[in-house]
C-alpha cells in the first residue's frame, strides 16, 4: 500500500502542476480582455476629453473681458478645463510655426482672440456639442464663432462603442471556453480518484467531508494560476510602460487593480465551480458507473 501511495504521488502532483498551468493561460486570456476593455473605456473618455472646442471672440472684445468669459466658461459642468489665447499669443504661436510674421506683409494683426475647450466626457458628442455651441452664439457681442470637428467626434465616438462591443463580446465567449477547458482539466485530476472517492462513500463519509480536500486544492490551484498570471500581465504592462512613454493615462493603477482583482475572482469561482460539479458527478455513480467510465 506504501509503495502504491509513492507511485501515485509523483502521479497527482504532476496533475496539480498542469492543472496550474493551463488555468494560469486561460486566466491570463480573460485578464487581457478585461484590461482591454478598461483600457479601451479609459481610452475613449481620454479622446473625448482631448477634443478641442475653439471659441472665437470678437475683434471688439478686451482681453479682460476674455478673459473673465473663459473664468466662467471653466465653472460650466460640461466644461474639462478652458484657456484664453490673446492676438497676441496667438500671433507669435503663428509666427513660429511658419517661420515668418503675418502682421509684416498684412500691417495688423489677422488673429482674433480665442478660448480653446475641452469638454468633460459626457459631453463630448455631436448633440451636446450641437447645444453648447447654440448657447454660446446667444452672445453674439462677444462669441463670434464656434468651431468643433463634429465628423471627428462621431467617429471617435462610433469606433469607440464598436471596439467596446466586440471586446465585450470576445470576453463573453471566453469566459465559456475557459470554463469548458478548466473543467475539463479538473475533471480528469479528480477522474484518477474516483475510487477514493468510492471508497470514502462505503466507510460511511458524508459527501461534504468527502469534497473538501478536493475544493482546497482547487482553492489552491485557483490562487496560484491567479498569481501567475498577475505576474505576467503586470510584467506586460510593466515592459509597456517602458516602451510607450505616456501610456500610464490609459493604463493606470485603478485599471491595473481591477484587473488583478478579475483574474483572481475568475481563478477562484472557475476552479472552485469545476470541483464541486466534478466531485458530485462522481459522489452520484455507483462502482459499477465507475468501472465504464
Amino acid at each position: 500500500m506504501g509503495q502504491k501511495r509513492k507511485a501515485t504521488a509523483p502521479y497527482r502532483g504532476m496533475q496539480v502542476v498542469t492543472l496550474c498551468i493551463s488555468t494560469t493561460m486561460v486566466l491570463i486570456l480573460i485578464g487581457l480582455v478585461v484590461l482591454s476593455v478598461l483600457t479601451t473605456r479609459n481610452l475613449s473618455n481620454y479622446v473625448r476629453e482631448h477634443l478641442t472646442v475653439t471659441v472665437m471672440l470678437g475683434d471688439s472684445v478686451p482681453a479682460k473681458e476674455g478673459q473673465q468669459l473663459c473664468a466662467r466658461l471653466r465653472q460650466m459642468p460640461y466644461a474639462k478645463d478652458a484657456t484664453y489665447i490673446s492676438k497676441e499669443q496667438a500671433l507669435r504661436e503663428q509666427t513660429e510655426a511658419m517661420g515668418s510674421d503675418p502682421s509684416e506683409f498684412l500691417g495688423v494683426n489677422p488673429f482674433v482672440a480665442t478660448i480653446e475647450m475641452h469638454l468633460q466626457a459626457d459631453y463630448a458628442n455631436a448633440d451636446s456639442l450641437r447645444m453648447i455651441a447654440a448657447q454660446l452664439m446667444k452672445n453674439k457681442r462677444q462669441v463670434s464663432e464656434v468651431a468643433y470637428q463634429e465628423d471627428l467626434t462621431d467617429r471617435v465616438n462610433h469606433n469607440l462603442h464598436r471596439m467596446t462591443l466586440v471586446l465585450l463580446v470576445l470576453a463573453v465567449l471566453l469566459i465559456f471556453v475557459s470554463y469548458s477547458l478548466i473543467s475539463n482539466s479538473v475533471r480528469l485530476s479528480i477522474y484518477s480518484r474516483r475510487f477514493d472517492i468510492h471508497t470514502m462513500k462505503l466507510v460511511g463519509a458524508s459527501w461534504g467531508f468527502i469534497r473538501r480536500p478536493f475544493l482546497k486544492q482547487a482553492c489552491g490551484v485557483g490562487l496560484m494560476a491567479a498569481l501567475l498570471a498577475c505576474i505576467v500581465l503586470g510584467a506586460a504592462v510593466l515592459a509597456l510602460y517602458r516602451y510607450q512613454p505616456g501610456v500610464e493615462q490609459v493604463v493606470g493603477v485603478p485599471v491595473l487593480l481591477i484587473t488583478a482583482a478579475a483574474v483572481l475572482l475568475f481563478g477562484l469561482i472557475i476552479t472552485l465551480f469545476c470541483s464541486w460539479i466534478a466531485v458530485n458527478k462522481f459522489l452520484r455513480m455507483t462502482a459499477g458507473e465507475l468501472y465504464k467510465i
